[in-house]
Parts: structure tokens; sequence; C-alpha cells
């Protein structure tokens, strides 16, 4: 079996597709190209049969929005239901904020408008993947290296064992949220700018939009509705978020 990191191509532009691969491919991935969102979901879906089915064939998935057969919506959905630890990194043409605030909330990890430029999709593509082998191999964001929880009034967070739970309930978060939560909860007085969030979570220099973060922290919040605590994470107008005491 290859050691190449292993990324799935979604896109039904044979040409982009062709570019993409052929681009990666240079710089020492192995990837797999689907021309559809059916074609995609079937090469995903290997090894899911039974009550425990195996982890994804793949370290990364750069897919399209608009596909014949599933939509990129839909595979993101398809890919989030399995894991939240492979990369998502959607490429499409639609330019509304809308789009990239829902995406986002889906469990993408990141998200390029056509047309893209190859050099800034390869980077991003690295800093997805080099941020994946870092949650694996090391404790995330905010981690002594103890191994012991960390707790919050209701909530509990294990760094090794990458668990999250509030009111005694198990939360799924992406891997993106669970260092936020990760950060907030290590120091839960502190004030944490959305630049501090960014650099901490993603691992990178600040490079986004102010939406990005918001975005996550939302979606952190809509997941903690059932238990009764999106309210722990307080927005500090003009200066970032915290967590209430």
């Amino acid at each position: 079996m290859t050691d190449e990191p292993r990324i799935l191509i979604v896109e039904d532009d044979a040409d982009i597709n062709h570019i993409v691969a052929t681009r990666l491919a240079r710089e020492g991935y192995a990837c797999t190209q689907a021309y559809s969102g059916t074609e995609a979901r079937l090469l995903l879906q290997a090894g899911a049969a039974g009550e425990a089915p195996e982890p994804l064939p793949f370290d990364l998935v750069v897919c399209d929005l608009m596909l014949p057969g599933l939509t990129g919506e839909e595979l993101t959905a398809l890919v989030r239901e399995r894991t939240a630890d492979v990369p998502i990194i959607v490429i499409s043409a639609r330019t509304a904020t809308a789009d990239k605030v829902d995406l986002l909330r889906l469990g993408a990890d990141d998200y390029l408008t056509k047309p893209f430029d190859l050099d800034e999709l390869t980077a991003r593509v690295a800093v997805q993947l080099r941020h994946r082998r870092g949650t694996a191999q090391a404790p995330a964001a905010g981690n002594d290296g103890g191994g012991h929880e960390l707790r919050f009034r209701s909530w509990t967070l294990d760094p090794d064992a990458r668990t999250f739970s509030a009111a005694g309930a198990p939360v799924e978060l992406t891997r993106t949220e669970f260092n936020i939560v990760e950060m907030l909860m290590s120091h839960p007085k502190r004030v944490f700018s959305k630049r501090e969030l960014f650099e901490g979570a993603w691992g990178e220099a600040y490079a986004a939009d102010d939406s990005t973060v918001t975005v996550h922290v939302s979606n952190i919040r809509a997941k903690l509705k059932a238990s009764g605590t999106s309210d722990y994470i307080k927005t500090v107008w003009g200066m970032g978020f915290k967590l209430v005491e």
C-alpha cells in the first residue's frame, strides 16, 4: 500500500479534473479521479459494508458542488457521516457567502471559488494534510501532553481520544470544531480573537476572512443546542470569543 497521501478528486469537468490530478500527482499525492457524485459515492463507500466500516480509503477530498448524480453538498454530508478526520476542500463557481457558510456548516474544511489558482489549491491541500497528520500524531492545540481530560461546567473533552461530550451526551465535532473547543476549554477565562482561534485550530498563519471562524463557532453552537449548553460560548463584540463561567 502506498505511503503517499491519497486524494479523491471529484469534478465533472474532465479538463479541470485532469489538470488538478496532474498537479497534485506532481506534488507526490496519489490521486483518484471521479467525474460524478455517484462515482465518488461508490469510491467513498468502499469497505463500508457491515457494522464496523473500515476507514475511508482517502486522506483528503477535493470536490466540486455541481455534479451529476450526487451533489457536492450530499458528498460532503456522506463523508461527515463516516468520519470527521478526512479534510474536504470544495471548489465551485458559486461565489455567494451563503454558499460558503452552508458548506462549512455541513463540514467542509475549505472553499475555493473558480477560477482558482493551482498554486493556492496545492498550498491548501498541504495545509489540510499537515494539520490532519498533526492531529493524529500529536496532542492538539492547548493540550499539555498529559493526556488528562478537560472539563468546563457540563462539558468534557478528551484530547487524546478526540471525544467531546456536553451534559453527558457525546457531540460529534469536525476536526476544526474540536480544536476550537479545546482551545476555549484550555483557557476558559481568556478572550480569544478570531485570528488566535484560526491559527490555533488550523495550525497556520491567519489567512481567512472573519466569517470562517464565525461560521465554525456558529456550527458548534448549533450542535450544542440539544444539550442546552450552546450559551457557554460568548461572543465578545469587537474582540472574539470566550467561555461563560
